[in-house]
């Protein structure tokens, strides 16, 4: 369980989350990510990285049973360090020093958005499904990344219901580059990212500087101006009521765990 690298092929890192039984991460499990998308990018023999999951979905969000712990002791430890460690992950794959391949199964929800909202290429299984339950979950924030796959209105739509898109809706938006039979997923991401493997490693790392350097949008201004809400959500108590309803009979159906 955590986080792990490999190098399966010449030129490219796979960086793998594991976090049973449904990639939900802890606190720790951010800056984990952040950490090791971070140093495969510094690494000079690598020119690509694919970010990939293990188990029923590639992430879950936050681990909001650890948040709930947390709240029983009065204090927003818990709730800081998944702000920062989701800004430390987030922020780490925008600024790979190289591109970042997301190879998406399952479900991808939360802090999901926020780590392929900041990728340079995401392929996605078919069974892949994107969305930000955040309404349900007591929290705000990645609108700032989901912004980056779908169209504003579409945006704001998926935002207020707690909808998910599949994998080939957002293939129809553009933001996904392939979708292919989840058995086939981690073939095809690798076949991306040794396309992208085969530039000059120097003349990659200039071209992600210089794309980052054009983006309209400072994504990671305006994801911690975001984050901002949230913690105001905590102190106003409507979190904790919210939170409170994760899990319970009737409640929307979650993939959190």
């Amino acid at each position: 369980m955590g986080v792990s690298t490999s190098e399966p092929d010449q030129g490219i890192a796979v960086v793998t989350a594991d976090y049973p039984p449904v990639n939900a991460l802890p606190v720790q499990g951010w800056y984990d990510l952040a950490d090791a998308v971070r140093a495969a990018g510094r690494d000079p023999a690598v020119r690509c990285v694919v970010l990939a999951a293990t188990g029923r979905g590639f992430n879950a969000g936050v681990d909001i049973k650890e948040l709930q712990r947390d709240t029983t002791t009065g204090g927003h430890e818990a709730l800081l360090g998944a702000n920062r460690g989701c800004a430390a992950a987030f922020s780490a794959v925008y600024e790979c020093e190289v591109p970042v391949v997301a190879a998406v199964h399952g479900f991808c929800l939360g802090g999901g958005i926020g780590l392929v909202g900041n990728a340079d290429v995401i392929v996605a299984g078919d069974d892949a499904t994107f969305g930000l339950p955040e309404l349900d979950r007591g929290a705000l924030g990645a609108a700032t990344h989901l912004a980056r796959l779908v169209p504003q209105h579409l945006l704001r739509s998926l935002y207020y219901t707690s909808r998910t898109v599949t994998a080939a809706e957002l293939q129809a938006h553009g933001s996904v580059w392939q979708v292919v039979p989840r058995a086939e997923l981690p073939a095809a991401a690798r076949e991306v990212a040794r396309e992208i493997a085969r530039k000059d490693g120097f003349l990659l790392r200039l071209a992600k500087a210089a794309l980052n350097g054009i983006d309209p949008v400072d994504v990671r201004r305006s994801y911690r101006f975001e984050q901002g809400f949230t913690f105001e959500a905590n102190l106003s108590g409507v979190a904790d009521r919210v939170r409170d309803t994760f899990g319970a009979p009737g409640a929307t159906p979650t993939k959190e765990g």
